[in-house]
């Protein structure tokens, strides 16, 4: 699947979610599934939590979280180097 083809997975409508980014079709942030990706959660527990969805759905809320992390910048302390 092509990062368009991903990425047209999600949807952002002022009307849904307060205009956050979800999975289309769904009320599902795109942040909460990293959140929960980030918490170590899998690819097929998500899939087993939120049956509406599917694997390309996850993959488009990663594509989207690159495509942000080009655009903005987090400032991350540096920690000490060894």
């Amino acid at each position: 699947m092509t990062r368009e083809q991903l990425l047209s997975r999600i949807s952002i409508d002022p009307t849904v979610c307060f205009s956050k980014p979800c999975i289309k079709g769904h009320r599902l942030w795109v942040s909460l599934i990293l959140d929960f990706l980030a918490a170590g959660a899998t690819i097929e527990e998500l899939l087993n939590d939120y049956p509406g969805i599917e694997e390309a759905d996850i993959r488009a809320c990663i594509a989207y979280s690159a495509e942000m992390a080009r655009e903005r910048y987090v400032e991350v302390p540096l920690g000490e180097t060894h």
